[in-house]
């Protein structure tokens, strides 16, 4: 086994809560395990912009990381290294580096000329005498860790994302504080609905994954739920959440809606270019089922996008012992040389698992085991056996 002496880590696409952390405790057991540590600023960014030809730059873009850098970071929540949702092995005319203007990088995709610079990626690692990566993030941010794997670079993975839609682990670092952000908030929203006597519309990130939808709406208690995996029946709803209200001693109605669902028959809401990865920008979807059910029912609404507010401020106590945990299980890996895995949560228990994992399905809800599809709500039965997620 190779000794191991410097090790990089990135953190990439959104922020959550828990990211701080979890540098923080990487950064923490590489020092004690004799270990130099350079974060990469502005996640695939920042190898992507360092110029080994000019070494006077490189800092702009990188920073050395030890416990006193590190020492305050896990008070707050988002990244202090900055994120992005760059793609080095997709990178557009527009957002390549000048100095890269004539690199020699084949055309990736033709459609967006997008050209693959991963070859001066592997080289900018080799010139900061990095010996393997931690890389935190989504599925998007992971696969091209798990390219850089595949081209002999070790990488080992953290799995982040406030929709838990990561497949091959159970848990993702940043759903359980997103979920507790959007009850709160959902909670908090009672208040003008029932001062008002209206239908209240909650959208909720989530593009492939109901999770945030379904268990916010579980635990907040509210009348319908709308996930990305069951296109819904705007009629059918709209008559549902009217017999709520009307049921409702405060005669008002709550709902909660994933961004990524769609009417059946519709497309989901999104706008935009395109990023590296081949998504849009998502939101809007409640405003639409909003507009709706006011057309059909005569009810006055009221439409709230939680938005970026799932995925502001500091993590809960779960996310930073998931958090912490898998800092020290990704360190572990990287010193031992085991490259090419991903950290995971399977079974309430924790392991790690081929990075490769990453790209081969897409994760969603059980929606047999818990959505009622007929009546647009969680459906949480048979508990015994159930890990705490009820995944």
């Amino acid at each position: 086994m190779a000794t191991v002496k410097t090790i990089g880590i990135l953190t990439g696409g959104g922020d959550v809560p828990g990211l701080n952390p979890c540098i923080k405790a990487v950064v923490d057991r590489a020092v004690d395990e004799g270990c130099e540590i350079l974060g990469f600023r502005r996640g695939w960014a920042g190898p992507l912009s360092i110029n080994p030809d000019d070494p006077s730059e490189d800092w702009r873009w990188v920073m050395r990381l030890n416990k006193a850098v590190v020492r305050k970071i896990d008070r707050s929540g988002g990244t202090f290294l900055h994120t992005s949702r760059t793609r080095p092995s997709h990178v557009r005319p527009a957002e390549t580096p000048a100095f890269l203007s004539d690199f020699p990088a084949p055309v990736s995709d033709p459609e967006t000329n997008s050209r693959d610079f991963t070859v001066h990626v592997l080289r900018v690692l080799q010139h900061l005498k990095v010996d393997g990566l931690v890389v935190i993030g989504g599925d998007d941010t992971l696969s091209y860790a798990a390219r850089l794997h595949q081209e002999g670079f070790p990488a080992v993975a953290i799995p982040k994302t406030m929709d838990n839609d990561v497949y091959g682990t159970d848990y993702c670092i940043g759903f359980s504080t997103a979920v507790t952000r959007s009850v709160d908030l959902i909670t908090a929203l009672r208040t003008p609905a029932g001062s008002h006597e209206r239908i209240a519309v909650v959208e909720l990130f989530g593009r492939n994954s109901g999770e945030t939808s379904l268990f916010a709406a579980y635990l907040a208690n509210v009348d319908r739920a709308i996930i990305s995996e069951v296109p819904f029946d705007p009629q059918k709803l709209a008559s549902m959440l009217v017999e709520d209200k009307r049921a409702n001693p405060s005669n008002y109605a709550i709902m909660t809606i994933s961004e990524g669902a769609k009417p059946i028959g519709g497309e989901i809401v999104e706008s935009g270019e395109p990023d590296a990865y081949g998504h849009k920008k998502l939101g809007g979807i409640g405003e639409v089922a909003s507009e709706l059910i006011k057309k059909a029912t005569g009810e006055e609404t009221i439409y709230q996008k939680l938005g970026y507010l799932m995925r502001s401020g500091a993590p809960d106590s779960l996310d930073r012992m998931v958090a912490l945990s898998y800092a020290n299980l990704a360190t572990d890996l990287v010193i031992r040389g085991r490259s090419g895995r991903m950290v995971a949560l399977r079974d309430g228990k924790y392991t790690h698992i081929p990075l490769s994992t990453v790209n081969s399905s897409v994760k969603q809800v059980d929606v047999d085991e818990l959505y009622d599809r007929e009546r647009y709500r969680p459906k949480v039965a048979n508990m015994l056996g159930k890990p705490m997620f009820l995944y």
